[in-house]
């Protein structure tokens, strides 16, 4: 592609997402959903008016972005956060985790499918999608216990998501046994939590001083790229690198006022691609090749959120009025899942086109309707505490 033809297409896909943000506030709609819709128009599926050189750019994108919603995500779990909200954090995740683990493996296995298979798509329905929540709470301009439990939840479902993936390998056949998936994942998230400290401490310490209270752009900038980047390069979780450095930041800065102010600031036009990008490359065509089955996978997996929800959200003492609605709110579902997914497909050549065209399709559903769902569930606790 032409320099002139790259600086025209960025040019148009943020002008794109600046129509798609108004078009959300006028019609209540997320601007996640605007954002997926008119990249989804816009893409191989719609129109193909999206260069496939700007497509290629989803990985690289989706790294930045996310690296930015974790260290924000990181952020919100504070010594007074964890203390007013940890218990009904941790009952939550992991009461979602596990209710989606029984309820969509023992279902997809009562309809007909191999228990492995159901086993190995359960684990994959347990991730979220921390970026498209995280834009969805802070649109929604509400503060309050609900919407501080939900941030907390998004931080750390995923760890446990992925957790349970890589015991389900092993479960589920996985010939390399034990050692090898343990190995591996302690180093993913072992590696991960010890990276994390280890930028987050001298970060702590270091940025904010130039510009007294809050880092300067450049310095904002400077820790996520760094953060992504070595994340990769050492192959761990770059989600959970960011949230610890981000929580670590957020709990030893005592000099910043906004140790996030400035990634707040930047990250909309990484978002905008983001959700643009990924609208664009969405598979629709994975909707024909699951038939029956996918659709009981679209319904089991809600059903165990919605019931794992509540029960996580009673367990943690949470009112009955909030409890009814963080299953429904933690539906959306995004890029962890079809990660999830080609490891899973490698591990079993078998049910790779199976695992693929589910986790597609529940993705399609799932981040096109689950972000209104979210808005919906935080705008029926909004006048709570």
């Amino acid at each position: 592609m032409h320099v002139a033809g790259f600086l025209i297409t960025l040019g148009v896909l943020f002008l794109a997402g600046l129509a798609a943000d108004q078009f959300g506030r006028a019609t209540h709609l997320p601007r996640v959903t605007t954002l997926l819709f008119l990249g989804l128009i816009a893409g191989n599926a719609g129109m193909g008016l999206i260069p496939l050189d700007v497509a290629m750019w989803f990985d690289e994108v989706s790294i930045v972005a996310l690296t930015m919603v974790a260290f924000l995500l990181g952020g919100s779990l504070t010594r007074e956060n964890l203390v007013r909200h940890g218990r009904a954090i941790l009952t939550i995740s992991i009461s979602i985790v596990a209710a989606t683990l029984v309820v969509v493996s023992f279902g997809l296995a009562a309809i007909g499918l191999p228990f492995g298979l159901a086993l190995v798509l359960a684990a994959i329905a347990t991730a979220t999608a921390p970026a498209a929540m995280t834009d969805v709470i802070k649109q929604s301009g509400v503060s309050n216990s609900f919407t501080q439990t939900l941030k907390g939840v998004v931080a750390i479902d995923d760890a446990w998501g992925l957790i349970a993936f890589s015991v389900v390998l092993v479960l589920a056949g996985q010939t390399d046994g034990w050692t090898t998936i343990t190995a591996t994942a302690m180093w993913d998230f072992g590696g991960a939590i010890v990276l994390g400290v280890a930028l987050g401490v001298p970060a702590a310490y270091l940025t904010g001083r130039l510009k007294p209270g809050e880092p300067v752009q450049a310095e904002a900038i400077g820790i996520v790229f760094l953060t992504a980047g070595l994340a990769l390069w050492l192959e761990v979780s770059f989600l959970v690198t960011g949230m610890v450095a981000g929580a670590v930041i957020e709990n030893l800065a005592r000099h910043h006022d906004r140790a996030f102010h400035e990634i707040e600031h930047i990250q909309w036009p990484f978002m905008i691609l983001f959700f643009l990008l990924a609208g664009a490359t969405l598979d629709v065509e994975a909707f024909g090749l699951m038939g029956w089955a996918g659709v009981a996978f679209l319904i089991l997996r809600t059903v165990a959120r919605v019931v794992g929800g509540y029960c996580g959200a009673r367990l943690g003492g949470l009112p009955r009025r909030q409890a009814h609605w963080y299953g429904p709110a933690l539906l959306p579902q995004a890029g962890v899942a079809v990660g999830m997914a080609l490891v899973a497909g490698e591990q079993f050549p078998n049910w790779a086109a199976s695992i693929m065209a589910f986790t597609l399709a529940s993705t399609v559903a799932f981040e096109v309707l689950g972000p209104p769902l979210t808005l919906m569930s935080i705008r029926r606790t909004a006048d709570t505490d």
